[in-house]
């Protein structure tokens, strides 16, 4: 019986979402505007890349194809000559959002049709009461940050105070989220899970996606630092996904990095956690040894969009493609007869476009495998047709929401 392997670059975007002007992000293209920067030398940086973005082995696979496929642009430094050697398109997203759980949600057979809570551009961001509540009942002073920030600038500019006054940093972005920033060592990891336990009970009736605690390590801001000790409390998809499907079936799905937070721990069998894409990349290969027959490897590369594509790195988002793709090979010799691997995103983060959200974009899908041959999928109307080629693939039932690219 074959495996899959599902790979997601989170916020890879390619463009083109016919909806994205709903969105404010008509233009945005996370791959094409990336590809432009590297092309004119924008996105040159001493010690870290040069020159066009050079991804070949997914470019060989059909990235070049399905970007241009996507929104009639050829990505300059993706020229591949011949015929894709992957099956290759993109996938549109339906639900509501353009958020990660939404995005995963999706890809594992769920559109998300109900509108997310979300927190104003104002300080405070937060209603009084929900803080109030969080104070009183988790037993703390009070809270810092109050606002919505990037996670490594409200630490560099909140953490010394923090570690003065022992109150964690609250604050949020134009995700469905409260996420909560606390030293390890000074105030501990399991209080900060706790903290994060109680702000999940608060934020339900607020109707928000997920708390994340966010721990960093260091002595100032000069060195502060975040850990891979970060954990996410997401409320529960509102059907059963293809995580689900699989464990009624008898199968075991493998979630590498944050997948099985984002899944509020439902589906997932086993967790392999990592600290950015190398050591996720090295959990991968370490979940196809332990992957048998029938199951599902779901990996999350996250250094894409939290570290390059909120930061609006340029030059860090090409050096990771390039990173990743030279690594890629190493995943495809683990295939086994009969795997699929398919590679994707969640939304996409544009490094280009102005402020720090995700944007709403396709995102390329691209699968490949032992006795696979190179075919063009077309544009998937729905991230759940990504969901369903792995039912198809692994043998169980067809979902409600999507349809297979293998037939």
């Amino acid at each position: 019986m074959p495996r899959a392997i599902l790979c997601v670059l989170d916020s890879f975007g390619i463009g083109g979402a016919a909806d994205a002007d709903a969105f404010g992000d008509a233009g945005s293209d996370t791959l094409g505007h990336i590809a432009d920067h590297c092309a004119a030398g924008k996105a040159d940086k001493a010690g870290l890349r040069k020159g066009p973005l050079y991804v070949p082995n997914m470019d060989r696979l059909g990235l070049g194809a399905a970007s241009l496929s996507s929104n009639g642009k050829a990505a300059p430094g993706l020229d591949f000559a011949g015929e894709p050697e992957g099956l290759w398109g993109y996938a549109a997203e339906v639900s509501n959002g353009k958020d990660t759980p939404s995005g995963h949600w999706e890809i594992a057979g769920v559109p998300v049709r109900f509108d997310w809570g979300y927190f104003p551009q104002t300080v405070p961001t937060f209603p009084d009461e929900l803080i109030e509540g969080i104070i009183q009942k988790a037993g703390i002073a009070g809270v810092l940050g109050n606002k919505h920030a990037s996670g490594t600038v409200i630490i560099e500019e909140l953490g010394e105070e923090h570690l003065r006054t022992g109150l964690p940093i609250f604050y949020t972005s134009a995700d469905s989220v409260i996420q909560i920033a606390a030293h390890e060592e000074t105030f501990g990891l399991e209080k900060l899970y706790e903290l994060c336990e109680v702000t999940r009970e608060f934020a339900d009736s607020y109707n928000i996606g997920r708390v994340i605690a966010r721990p960093f390590a260091g002595s100032d801001k000069t060195t502060f630092e975040r850990t891979a000790n970060r954990r996410d409390y997401s409320v529960l998809p509102p059907e059963p996904t293809i995580l689900d499907r699989l464990s009624e079936a008898g199968r075991t799905v493998v979630g590498v990095g944050k997948i099985s937070d984002i899944f509020a721990h439902q589906g997932v069998a086993k967790v392999l956690k990592g600290a950015g894409n190398d050591q996720l990349f090295d959990r991968t290969l370490e979940a196809m040894e332990m992957a048998e027959d029938g199951d599902l490897v779901f990996a999350n590369f996250i250094d894409f969009d939290s570290l390059f594509g909120h930061r609006r790195d340029v030059a860090g988002y090409a050096a990771a493609l390039e990173r990743f793709d030279g690594r890629l090979p190493e995943l495809i010799a683990k295939l086994k007869e009969g795997d699929l691997l398919i590679l994707t995103a969640d939304h996409g983060c544009d490094p280009t476009w102005p402020g720090t959200d995700h944007t709403r974009e396709h995102v390329p899908v691209l699968a490949t495998g032992p006795g696979f041959s190179g075919r063009r999928i077309g544009g998937r109307k729905t991230f759940a047709d990504i969901g369903e080629s792995i039912a198809d693939h692994l043998g169980i039932a067809a979902g409600a929401h999507g349809t297979s690219f293998l037939r």
